[in-house]
């Protein structure tokens, strides 16, 4: 499999893309006056306490506070160390507001939610993850060969043992061993270890000096979380389109993964990178909700604050034997079809599959088995069930940021981001009964509707009578005016 990155930079904002085989799997967006927040670490301070919720909302200087669940903190021992295994306490005796309080946010705000909080603090390595609070060793769950957990955990804990005791590391805490670090030499996966000792050395003094709210740590930017957390052993080359990104990911590889470097390329060419390797035709598309199936069948793929749904349909697609194949070559199409737009779109949260109905439970067993490969794929964390009595299929996918569509769009201001307009029909008889109303308050001899050119012409045709039924009940006269301005549902009704 051909796997490459390709880095669009710009001083407004930067883009990757994941390609494999030619196609696009994953693009991120990092934009200059609206970066994420997952991984940031605050100082925040405690502004309300929900002991029925057992939560909390706290200040950390954004727009919405952020939100912590009891479950998200854990009391300390003596040793300054999380009693991760502890209940989960009642929240009113953990918090108080005004108390200020080290967060880091793993959720960020999505649509009019605030950012979610937890006090088990982490910050990331090339290879590892430093948990200053716990004295944990875990290795990646993707990491399944049992020598090598075997070989990676050995090397961590004789690194952190030789290492203890220095007090200019404030060493402490424990460690997670990311996927990227499968099969790397003991040098390079060790040299994580007193780099972020250091690291976490200098952030507990800036937390200390800190007044809330305040911005303690943050993670790197999309450009350099790119080589640290997706380039893996199989990507070929990363391709980048400016010169200057190019330099400072040519120092981070330097400094952090050398093995890179070799695959670092600079793109000169006039046509735009993600033009030319059609990137934004693919990102126009994964905005709409409509994807086309190569045999002619077709998603339709439908985002909502509470869950998205996706509907499989054959379309065009008729097949060359009986209806039961040709659900199953669709609903298999489909299958990988779906995986690939979770991953394109950022989908995450409850998903509901609706594929089209099969009798044949092994067709069924077929179709779930090629959408959990394709699903194996992904960098975020899925569960899918089987397939329910109604024929769907219900999963969940981690959802740590705003998926492509809300980075990218914003409700529409004429529909609210319903999607959907009021009739002209419908507008009329809006009109209708609110002029039936105004004339029973008032005393007026004559009525000024102001209205789009669709809802106007209605009304001086197709409504002609009604309105004329409507002068004589009411004794006045009803005059129309359009509004160029005005969007179908859009209207003023004027006493003159």
């Amino acid at each position: 499999m051909s796997e490459e990155i390709l880095v669009n930079a710009s001083p407004t904002e930067t883009r990757v893309a994941l390609v494999e085989n030619g196609m696009l799997q994953e693009v991120y967006l990092e934009r200059t006056q609206r970066k994420g927040y997952v991984g940031k670490i605050f100082k925040g301070k405690v502004v309300r306490v929900l002991p029925g919720m057992q939560a909390a909302f706290v200040d950390i200087g954004l727009e919405r506070a952020g939100f912590i669940h009891a479950s998200d903190i854990s009391p300390l021992n003596d040793e300054g160390m999380e009693l991760r295994d502890s209940e989960i306490g009642d929240i009113t005796t953990t918090l108080r507001e005004g108390q200020s309080l080290v967060v880091q946010v793993v959720k960020d705000p999505i649509g009019t939610k605030g950012a979610r909080l937890t006090t088990h603090l982490s910050v990331s390595g090339r290879h590892l993850v430093y948990m200053p609070y716990t004295q944990h060793l875990g290795i990646s769950t993707r990491i399944e060969d049992d020598a090598e957990r075997e070989r990676l955990k050995g090397l961590v804990e004789a690194k952190v043992e030789e290492l203890a005791g220095e007090k200019s590391l404030g060493n402490a805490g424990g460690f997670i061993v990311r996927t990227v670090a499968d099969g790397v030499a003991e040098e390079e996966l060790c040299a994580d270890i007193p780099f972020l000792y250091r690291l976490w050395h200098d952030l507990e003094d800036k937390i200390s000096k800190a007044k809330p709210p305040a911005v303690i740590y943050e993670d790197l930017p999309l450009f350099q979380r790119t080589l640290r957390d997706f380039v893996k052993a199989h990507i070929e080359k990363v391709r980048v389109d400016s010169r200057e990104v190019l330099g400072k990911m040519v120092e981070f590889s330097e400094k952090y993964a050398s093995e890179i470097r070799e695959r670092l390329e600079h793109y000169p060419g006039e046509r735009p990178i993600f033009e030319l390797y059609g990137i934004e035709d693919e990102i126009q598309r994964a905005l709409e909700n409509k994807v086309t199936l190569k045999s002619g069948g077709y998603l339709i793929i439908e985002q909502t604050e509470a869950m998205t749904t996706i509907d499989v349909n054959t379309g065009a697609f008729v097949g060359h034997r009986n209806l039961e194949e040709t659900i199953f070559k669709t609903n298999l199409e489909a299958a990988t079809a779906i995986a690939r737009q979770l991953r394109l779109r950022n989908l995450g949260g409850i998903i509901i599959l609706d594929f089209i109905d099969m009798k044949d439970e092994e067709h069924q067993r077929q179709v779930l088995r090629t959408l959990e490969k394709m699903m194996e794929r992904d960098h975020a964390k899925a569960s899918i069930t089987g397939v329910s009595e109604l024929g769907l299929v219900e999963m969940t996918r981690k959802r740590t940021r705003e998926s492509l569509g809300q980075i990218m769009c914003e409700p529409c201001p004429v529909c609210q981001g319903r999607g959907t307009l009021k009739s002209a029909e419908t507008v009329c008889y809006q009109i209708f009964r609110e002029i039936l109303r105004e004339a029973r308050a008032y005393n007026n001899k004559k009525f000024l509707v102001l209205a789009s050119q669709v809802v106007i012409e209605r009304l001086l045709d197709e409504e002609s009578t009604n309105v004329a039924d409507l002068e004589e009940f009411i004794s006045c006269t009803i005059q129309f005016q359009v509004e160029n301005v005005y969007s179908q549902e859009q209207y003023d009704i004027i006493l003159v």
